[in-house]
């Protein structure tokens, strides 16, 4: 029997018929997406693979993108974890899930990654950028991808000479619309040259200036509105950064009155917000909100007590990595497997079951395809054989 033409009968004796079935295949596609966006990261796996209608919509089609975008980013964020300096897995949370690990996604070189050894540059909007290799190594290799279609591309990086020390960050503007990495190569401990490289762009890496103070080991994960941040190892009272929109170079003051040095400091973005974090004290962890992004009058100080977190942990370095489910935010002990989430209106901690990596940082997961960024005339590769779907 066609379900087309069929009836579906009320629950009672009398039998009554009810309205024509409607299939989920004549569902608009603002109702589709809608229902899709909702799924969880393995579901959306399996309905890619239905049909090719379902595929465009999933990766293609920038309404399901922003639906799901919106979604995920405001209370579900997801974690990259690394082990050691690489990249393995990928936990989606949720705010009353009993054992997020349920919804663990294990990223290997089979499926997700191009390479098993891949460390994480930063991401954005579901793409990440990763290096393979060292950045002192005259053969290292950059690349952006989209673990959760296992879409890579690997960017073609400028002529690096001996003796030279390099730093990437990765950014998107809003304004623009477009994905940059930045590169910085510093020489003799001196001048910070930097150059910006546009995904789908550029052929070429342009040469935008040189950095205010040279980084002393790499850019900070604070991508806050499109605009990269870090600071310099010796000195605490100023913040650098990079707009990738107008690729202007500026510095920002830091809190009066900082005691702390800077190599003991975090830059981080929590809830669009730049924030300056101060997390090496055993009974507490300061945070600076930049409340009015410029103004340097707008700084507001936050400390958390971690006498709620458990006691044989407590003294540790607990590190914010963002916000999560109304406000709360998450902290990961350095260099250790645990991971918290701290909720100020209850001004307590509770225990995350998020067991895996030594380090996490916040991801927004899409699958939006990387060949709607650089283009029709760059290459895409795949971590395994692409399939057609009919």
């Amino acid at each position: 029997m066609d379900p087309r033409s069929s009836k579906l009968l009320k629950g009672d004796c009398k039998g009554r018929t009810i309205s024509h079935v409607t299939m989920i295949m004549d569902l608009s596609s603002e109702i589709m997406s809608e229902i899709l966006s909702r799924l969880p990261i393995k579901s959306i796996f399996c309905c890619k693979t239905v049909c090719k209608l379902w595929y465009n919509l999933l990766t293609s089609d920038p309404l399901f993108s922003n639906m799901y975008h919106k979604r995920t980013s405001s209370n579900f964020p997801s974690l990259l974890l690394s082990i050691g300096d690489y990249v393995q897995f990928l936990v989606e949370l949720k705010p009353d899930d009993p054992s997020p690990l349920k919804s663990t996604t294990v990223l290997s070189p089979k499926f997700h990654l191009p390479s098993p050894n891949m460390r994480l540059i930063g991401s954005c909007n579901g793409f990440v950028c990763l290096l393979k290799g060292w950045m002192f190594d005259l053969d290292h290799s950059v690349y952006i991808s989209n673990p959760l279609l296992g879409e890579y591309f690997k960017v073609k990086l400028p002529k690096q000479e001996k003796r030279t020390r390099v730093a990437y960050a990765f950014c998107f503007s809003e304004a623009s619309r477009q994905y940059k990495v930045l590169r910085s190569a510093v020489r003799h401990q001196k001048v910070a040259e930097l150059k910006v490289y546009t995904l789908g762009v550029d052929e070429k890496w342009r040469y935008v200036g040189e950095a205010p103070q040279p980084l002393s080991v790499s850019f900070s994960k604070a991508n806050v509105n499109g605009v990269v941040h870090w600071m310099n190892s010796e000195k605490n009272d100023s913040i650098y950064s990079f707009n990738s929109w107008t690729e202007e170079l500026k510095s920002l003051l830091a809190p009066r009155g900082l005691e702390t040095p800077s190599y003991n400091l975090t830059l981080v973005e929590l809830g669009n917000c730049l924030c300056l974090c101060s997390p090496n004290h055993s009974e507490y962890v300061d945070i600076w909100w930049m409340k009015e992004y410029g103004i340097a009058e707008s700084w507001t100080k936050t400390r958390i007590l971690k006498d709620t977190i458990q006691s044989n942990i407590r003294c540790d370095i607990f590190i914010p990595i963002s916000t999560w489910k109304d406000g709360e935010i998450l902290m990961q002990r350095y260099r250790g497997t645990q991971v918290v989430s701290y909720n100020p209106k209850e001004k307590k901690f509770t225990k995350v079951k998020v067991y895996l990596g030594h380090k996490s940082n916040s991801y927004i997961p899409s699958f939006y395809s990387l060949k709607t960024v650089i283009g029709e005339s760059c290459q895409v590769s795949y971590t395994y054989p692409k399939i057609d779907i009919v």
